[in-house]
């Protein structure tokens, strides 16, 4: 085990900001009330999984399948195209079923892709191949934490910013999602034309 101080720190802030949980509140606000109440430890678990599975068997698990860590993201970047735009217009794009449980919200779009999306799991590869396996590891666990304390007390934020609150950092948070998910469409669409 070779744990570098430097290498966590680094690591951490990578994932911190490409998750960006904090500007992903008020869509855990809104999903949280499409379905009563969201399974935070559930989500943060599957988020993990999801993640350590790809640090060690991503890139083989889309080879396997043909596709390119590059088409992965611009997937990914649809998804959350989509999600911004609901954000933005205060529309829904996506199907509101009526028997949606919480059980079901805390994977799909939590964890995945939200949380365990293709800018978190395309940085998990860029990272492995800079720093060492380890050092990836405890910076996954630490933006866990930080995931499932935000999951946990939701509502108490959306109590301190009120209905007003939340409506303008949805809309500003909107528009920083359209530009990530602009950004990884660009720079990925880019590697499939090279």
């Amino acid at each position: 085990m070779n744990f570098i101080a430097k290498e966590i720190i680094a690591a951490s802030m990578i994932l911190f900001a490409v998750i960006d949980i904090m500007g992903n509140i008020p869509i855990v606000i809104k999903l949280r009330k499409k379905a009563g109440h969201i399974q935070s430890g559930k989500a943060a678990l599957v988020a993990l999984g999801i993640m350590i599975a790809f640090v060690f068997v991503g890139e083989s698990i889309l080879s396997v399948i043909g596709v390119e860590v590059s088409e992965f993201a611009v997937a990914g970047s649809f998804i959350l195209f989509f999600l911004a735009l609901e954000m933005i217009l205060g529309v829904s794009l996506f199907k509101d079923d009526d028997g949606i449980s919480a059980k079901t919200i805390s994977v799909f779009p939590l964890a995945f892709p939200l949380l365990a999306g293709p800018g978190s799991l395309t940085s998990l590869v860029a990272l492995r191949a800079e720093y060492q396996i380890e050092n990836i590891l405890v910076a996954i666990i630490v933006n866990i934490i930080l995931i499932y304390i935000v999951l946990k007390t939701s509502s108490r934020i959306e109590k301190f910013l009120g209905k007003n609150g939340i409506a303008v950092i949805q809309k500003v948070f909107g528009v920083i999602l359209l530009a990530i998910a602009v950004k990884l469409f660009t720079t990925n669409i880019q590697e499939l034309f090279k």
